[in-house]
């Protein structure tokens, strides 16, 4: 049996972190074996790519071929061999992630992303993603309160991440359901009872 991907998206700050550790715990109790990954990263050659998109400057376009092409290693090294041994594969950010940064955040065309997107990972999509919701100016606190040292995007202004947080909502509304909209900004355990509520409809 195939197994199931799961993914978490959001802007930076939304907390997705507590979360995914959250789910993964959740899912290991349940007797699952799990592969808990990242992106742009999860393989050696895919962080050496993600440490060059955080932190160097760039054109857009090569913005976006560098993040494919280490989801493109990504999917080639973990994720596609870990889904068909039946695993479960729990992932902090996956193409969702650069629909909002590249075309909402940065303009990228749309086309052009679709056109990545197929060539890619034609026919796959996450099983469930959750969407963690919250408002740009929330997010920019949480992060100056956070950690010290910020990358490229970390360092966007406001309304960068408006533009990004309206492109995940119009994700989310043309996803059928896939993306499941949490709304972040409530105490973190009332965030975490709905995300393993969500979790519990789709566990075979």
């Amino acid at each position: 049996m195939r197994g199931r991907f799961i993914t978490f998206e959001g802007i930076d700050g939304a907390g997705k972190s507590t979360q995914i550790a959250a789910v993964v715990a959740t899912l290991r109790e349940r007797g699952l074996t799990v592969v808990q990954s990242r992106e742009p990263g999860g393989t050696p050659l895919s962080e050496k790519l993600r440490e060059i998109v955080l932190h160097e400057p760039m054109n857009l376009e090569t913005e976006a071929l560098l993040m494919f092409a280490a989801r493109k290693e990504h999917l080639a090294q973990v994720i596609e061999p870990a889904l068909a041994r039946g695993e479960w594969v729990v992932c902090d950010r996956f193409s969702d992630a650069t629909f909002a940064y590249q075309v909402g955040g940065r303009g990228l065309d749309a086309a052009k992303f679709a056109q990545l997107e197929h060539w890619v990972h034609p026919g796959l999509q996450p099983d469930l993603t959750f969407l963690f919701d919250v408002a740009p100016a929330v997010a920019a606190q949480r992060l100056a309160t956070g950690r010290a040292d910020t990358d490229r995007f970390e360092r966007e202004q406001t309304g960068f991440f408006e533009q990004v947080r309206a492109a995940y909502l119009r994700r989310a509304a043309a996803s059928g359901g896939r993306l499941q909209v949490i709304n972040a900004e409530r105490p973190l355990n009332t965030v975490t009872a709905e995300v393993l509520a969500v979790l519990a409809d789709r566990l075979p």
